[in-house]
């Protein structure tokens, strides 16, 4: 598929149907990944991958909590998926890199970064997978886990705690259905709209 079909068709899936992902698949989902950038090439991203079923469960009895007692169509929906993904940033890697000789830095100072990008680059990583997912004719969907769940993530995975998961991916073959709904249905802001060339009123 050319790139830019792949960039057009990609949108969040919230609905799967039952037909597993194949290993292969999944493992160049996440091979390609590791080719986004990353400041001074620390790489400092993890992704946890649960594809057994009873790890998927695990993921949502930890992350939805009572929800899950009455769940609402979003939820009922994402928990359709056979594959979730769980990138992590991991901001020491980055902190140390950027102690080292060649960069210059002395010290881990986290006030020399403009932005953390330790989430940025693993939000780029987590966009290749998106991408891919596309690619590969599967559906996906990138969301975050609510903060008073992270704990109860950490501790059912046994996540260490200088690993911050920055949300979730789940993929699967998507389900059949109505086209754009929810938040999708209120299209895409035009170009004109978001684009300022030469000065913010230029």
């Amino acid at each position: 598929m050319e790139l830019t079909d792949v960039v057009r068709r990609r949108r969040m899936v919230r609905r799967y149907s039952s037909r597993p992902v194949d290993r292969a698949v999944l493992d160049r989902i996440l091979q390609n990944a590791l080719h986004a950038p990353s400041a001074g090439f620390s790489q400092g991203w993890a992704f946890l991958v649960l594809d057994e079923p009873e790890d998927v469960v695990r993921f949502w009895r930890s992350t939805a909590g009572d929800r899950l007692e009455k769940p609402d169509s979003w939820l009922r929906g994402m928990t359709t998926a056979p594959v979730v993904i769980v990138p992590l940033s991991h901001k020491d890697a980055y902190l140390d890199r950027y102690a080292e000789p060649d960069k210059g830095w002395s010290d881990r100072d986290e006030a020399r970064w403009p932005v953390p990008y330790w989430h940025l680059d693993t939000a780029m990583a987590s966009l290749l997978m998106l991408l891919t997912v596309v690619d590969e004719g599967l559906g996906a969907c990138f969301f975050g886990i609510p903060p008073h769940e992270i704990g109860s993530f950490r501790a059912e995975f046994a996540v260490p705690e200088a690993y911050t998961p920055i949300g979730a991916i789940t993929v699967g073959h998507r389900a059949e259905d109505a086209g754009a709904r929810g938040s999708a249905a209120r299209g895409r802001r035009p170009l004109d709209e978001v684009v300022h060339r030469g000065s913010w009123h230029g």
